[in-house]
């Protein structure tokens, strides 16, 4: 068994960063669909900028254990209690509005934390770990 590496700051703002651009790329993609259409209901505007701007984070974090973000840079977000299990719809919905509402600020907390946590995984009980393949590679390059 090997101990576990916690993702630290830089790989938590590549997702970051990996995260918006693929919010750009959803966003040129809705226009271009939308610009196909003589008319588009406000619904579905209103419908593509909640999924976009609110929804993606929440949605990809708690079906797939991360968002595109995670995924590019190996990581993922899990229950704190059972590392096995991605997080709930609501507590990744929390998850989300407080990383929104305190930006920058809840990535502070990390340095204090033994897991690298932020304060919006101590709210929404979850923990960012490294994906098993990159674990792996980080127990064996230890091991060396």
């Amino acid at each position: 068994m090997h101990e576990e590496t916690f993702p630290a700051i830089p790989d938590r703002v590549k997702a970051i960063v990996t995260d918006s651009v693929v919010i750009v790329i959803f966003m040129f993609i809705t226009t271009y669909v939308f610009s196909k259409f003589a008319h588009v209901p406000d619904n579905a505007r209103m419908i593509a900028f909640l999924f976009i701007f609110g929804l993606y984070d929440p949605i990809f974090t708690s079906s797939f254990g991360g968002t595109i973000g995670h995924f590019v840079i190996g990581i993922r977000v899990k229950r704190e209690k059972n590392k096995e299990k991605n997080i709930l719809f609501p507590m990744a919905i929390v998850r989300f509005l407080v990383k929104i509402l305190l930006g920058w600020i809840s990535l502070l907390t990390m340095s204090r934390s033994e897991q690298n946590r932020a304060i919006h995984d101590y709210l929404s009980g979850s923990v960012v770990i490294y994906s098993e393949e990159i674990q792996n590679e980080l127990s064996d390059s230890l091991e060396e």
